[in-house]
């Protein structure tokens, strides 16, 4: 008797989505309709393995697109202050308007 794969396999995932660019990750994951300890027990350690797969190419992926990002600035001739741009890449940046 062969296996049965679930119609609708769950995946764990995350969308990167920029004016010039998107990229979807993804990671399938076991099923959770589990019931004793040992299968629960595995299936937490499934899903922190595939969370940190895919924060690591989550990482790789910013970091190209930061590597991108100031070398096309540099053609450009724009100077970048690389602290301010780590810390905020990524995440929406709204400049305070206090003076």
């Amino acid at each position: 008797m062969a296996p049965s794969i679930p119609q609708n396999p769950t995946t764990l995932s995350a969308s990167y989505t920029s004016p010039s660019t998107s990229k979807n990750f993804t990671h399938p994951l076991p099923s959770s309709s589990t019931k004793s300890t040992a299968e629960k027990t595995q299936y937490l350690s499934s899903l922190r393995k595939s969370v940190t797969q895919l924060q690591e190419e989550i990482n790789t992926f910013l970091t190209e697109k930061m590597e991108e990002d100031k070398t096309l600035a540099a053609k450009a001739g724009v100077k970048i202050d690389e602290k301010k741009e780590e810390d905020n890449y990524g995440e929406e940046n709204v400049e305070d308007g206090e003076s």
